[in-house]
């Protein structure tokens, strides 16, 4: 096993100009790992604690300087000269923290130091990063199918649709490279149809486009129209996902749909979504209620769970007792998986693994505050996730993970294959 010589940290910005934390992590060997955290705007409030200063004469008390601190001085004294695996590395970093959500020295903090591990330890072994994922996971690789989040709303677009993202995935695309290649287009051609419209086509903090709408209806209308137009096949070439972020416009327990001034109860959502479900070509919805509305998540997987991806993000937040919960009440199919929800790689592995053996699907995803740090497609490709959240083909710390991709692709050639349209099956 690799031994740690040496950890720095340091506080950076990340692609909303916040700070955030960024670690340098050293082997023995002279291997080199460097990550940095992203961090979330619509957060589960059951998530792993993300450590933030409070000082509001810094970057109005967004800084990350104690979490800085933490790594410098506590886990780098009690780290540095010892072996480890990822396993126990991630095991020894909860048990220095103490806590149960990671409070102490912040998830931000910990993670930052599991990944550049990790990085440095496939640097070690000669190997992709992706590969030392696999070999961990006794996973085979695979091309993850694109979410490409093309509209923004909800917390990433203040102004813009109620619910959070409208996405598009290039299912009938032969290979990753061309499956970017359809979301590009479509991207462009959607904000041709809305400059054509006088909306407008400045693009919100996952690099969609974020216009005022009169309804949430029209972003699926306007997708499918820039779909049309560039000759792609809607439900073949194309189909469309949703991540509604339902906990966003919860209040006093009843929905709130400003565009639409609407206000539902958790039965009046899902006849919503039923109709938008017989009506397009939806393949999945994430968070379609909010985090704790266990009951209504029940009857949208009795009613929907069939035929619709049944996304949970804020419902598990990548933490183990909520996804064991789901699946003993048999609520949704499939399930996002973000490291700083929970704060060590291998807590997320494990999560993972019970998913797919449940039979649920994975989604390795990105946060809307990301960094220019490509570890999530090292990641989707590595634990064959077949889908990935990385936002639209615009703004580097997305366009970044995309284009990490394709490198991946060209490395590795016929001996992984783009998951396409196999997610479709059951």
């Amino acid at each position: 096993m690799p031994i740690i010589k040496k950890i720095h940290a340091r506080e950076i910005l990340d692609s909303r100009g916040n700070p955030t934390i960024e670690t340098d992590l050293w082997l023995q060997d002279g291997s080199f790992g460097r990550t940095s955290v992203p961090s979330g705007a619509s957060t589960g409030s059951h998530e792993a604690v993300e450590k933030r200063d409070l000082d509001q004469k810094r970057f109005c008390g967004l800084g990350v300087q104690q979490a800085v601190k933490s790594v410098n001085q506590e886990l780098e004294r009690s780290l540095s000269d010892t072996e480890f695996d990822q396993k126990s590395l991630d095991e020894k970093l909860i048990e220095i923290d103490k806590t149960s959500n990671k409070s102490r020295l912040g998830a931000n903090a910990i993670l930052s130091v599991s990944l550049a591990f990790a990085k440095a330890t496939a640097q070690n072994e000669k190997i992709e990063l992706c590969e030392y994922f696999a070999k961990i996971n006794k996973e085979r690789l695979s091309l993850p199918v694109p979410m490409m989040n093309i509209l923004n709303g909800g917390r990433h677009a203040v102004g813009s649709t109620d619910f959070q993202e409208f996405m598009i995935m290039p299912i009938g695309a032969p290979n990753f490279q061309e499956a970017l290649r359809f979301g590009a287009e479509i991207f462009h051609a959607l904000k041709k149809n809305l400059a054509d419209r006088g909306l407008n086509t400045t693009v919100g903090d996952e690099g969609g486009f974020a216009p005022q709408l009169s309804n949430n209806e029209q972003a699926l209308e306007l997708i499918l129209e820039a779909i049309t137009r560039t000759g792609y096949k809607i439900g073949k070439d194309i189909v469309l996902a949703i991540d509604a972020a339902a906990s966003e416009f919860l209040q006093d327990e009843k929905y709130f749909l400003k565009t639409e001034n609407k206000v539902l109860s958790s039965d009046e959502l899902i006849e919503y979504y039923q109709k938008w479900f017989e009506k397009y070509p939806i393949f999945s919805l994430e968070d379609g209620l909010a985090e704790d509305d266990w009951s209504g998540f029940k009857k949208l997987t009795e009613l929907a769970g069939n035929k619709i991806q049944l996304v949970g993000d804020d419902l598990f937040v990548t933490n183990l007792t909520r996804l064991e919960k789901g699946l003993k009440e048999k609520i949704g199919n499939a399930i996002l998986l973000k490291p700083n929800q929970i704060g060590t790689l291998s807590e997320m592995f494990e999560v993972a693994q019970v998913a797919k053996k449940a039979g649920y699907a994975t989604i390795i995803s990105h946060r809307s505050g990301e960094t220019e740090d490509t570890i999530i497609a090292d990641l989707a490709v590595g634990l064959n996730a077949k889908q990935i959240k990385t936002g639209a083909p615009c703004r580097s710390e997305r366009v970044s993970k995309y284009n990490q991709l394709l490198r991946l692709e060209e490395k590795f050639g016929d001996e992984i294959k783009y998951s396409g349209s196999s997610i479709l099956k059951k």
